[in-house]
């Protein structure tokens, strides 16, 4: 895996400053057929940290995704101060593209600060070192598919992902809404807390709503399944690095309703709670 993938993601999150509150970011490929919703959560936050003292540290983001984002074209994210008080920041981003909004976002800062402590135990697992890297499917396999999904499956990305429970998404057999991925970098980046927080919003977009899809033997390869996220909820509990193994741990409580819901907790691999997430996505089979 090439360092440069991680170079170009970090560089993705350096957003311009067009005006006081005003930020365009540039998209990246990565085979999605639009604009990946953990890329636009993860300048939303760098856009909104740009209008904060350093000082004060994100603790939480919820967002509304309403629009699919356009790859070809650039995101101008608008940030709100809408209140600066003596330990809280609290920001309203939108992003925007061709004039329509496709996220709306609310994103609170804190200075930190001492207060009661407890976490919940992370799930007994394999060390990352003994679960088998993703294997690329095979070239024969991989040209067959379209272009944009052989992007998707064959891609050579910033994030190492390796699933404690592999799943075959074209074949995809019923099983129990709960599953753990260890997860990092493939190299090293500097020590800035603000850019690891925006990468793990970036990371946090994957697998998450496919967990609600694990009882029902379907997958975003399924050809009559539509998949989109609708929102996206993400909370940071404690110091982290996204260059050193983090486990993802999902589960889904519910779906209905053409929608399902997955949570996610994040830890150190020495168990520390680090992060946690939810967020609620369309499921909806189309007629055969």
């Amino acid at each position: 895996m090439s360092p440069n993938h991680v170079a170009e993601l970090v560089e993705l999150l350096q957003l311009e400053q067009l005006e006081d509150n005003l930020f365009r970011g540039q998209s990246r490929d990565i085979g999605t057929r639009f604009v990946f919703g953990g890329q636009v959560l993860g300048q939303a936050l760098a856009a909104a940290q740009q209008t904060v003292d350093v000082a004060r540290e994100a603790h939480s983001l919820h967002a509304y995704f309403l629009r699919a984002g356009d790859i070809e074209a650039p995101i101008v994210y608008n940030v709100e101060r809408t209140r600066d008080g003596g330990t809280f920041s609290s920001r309203r981003v939108v992003a925007i593209q061709h004039g329509q909004p496709i996220l709306n976002g609310s994103i609170s800062f804190q200075l930190p600060e001492h207060g009661v402590e407890h976490q919940t135990t992370m799930p007994e697992v394999p060390a990352p070192e003994d679960v088998e890297p993703l294997h690329p499917l095979p070239p024969d396999e991989l040209e067959r598919l379209p272009v944009k999904l052989q992007r998707w499956l064959g891609i050579d990305g910033p994030f190492e992902f390796r699933q404690v429970w592999p799943r075959d998404e074209r074949h995809p057999a019923k099983r129990p809404p709960i599953q753990h991925i260890w997860f990092k970098l493939t190299s090293p980046i500097d020590d800035a807390a603000i850019l690891h927080r925006a990468l793990l919003a970036y990371a946090s977009d994957f697998h998450l709503i496919g967990t609600a899809t694990l009882p029902h033997g379907i997958s975003y390869l399924t050809h009559n399944v539509q998949m989109a996220s609708l929102d996206h909820a993400l909370w940071f509990h404690r110091p982290f690095r996204v260059d050193e193994w983090l486990l993802y741990s999902f589960d889904s409580p519910t779906a209905q309703g053409g929608r399902g819901l997955a949570r996610g907790q994040i830890f150190s691999r020495d168990g520390v709670l680090v992060a946690s997430t939810a967020q609620e996505g369309l499921i909806r089979l189309r007629a055969e």
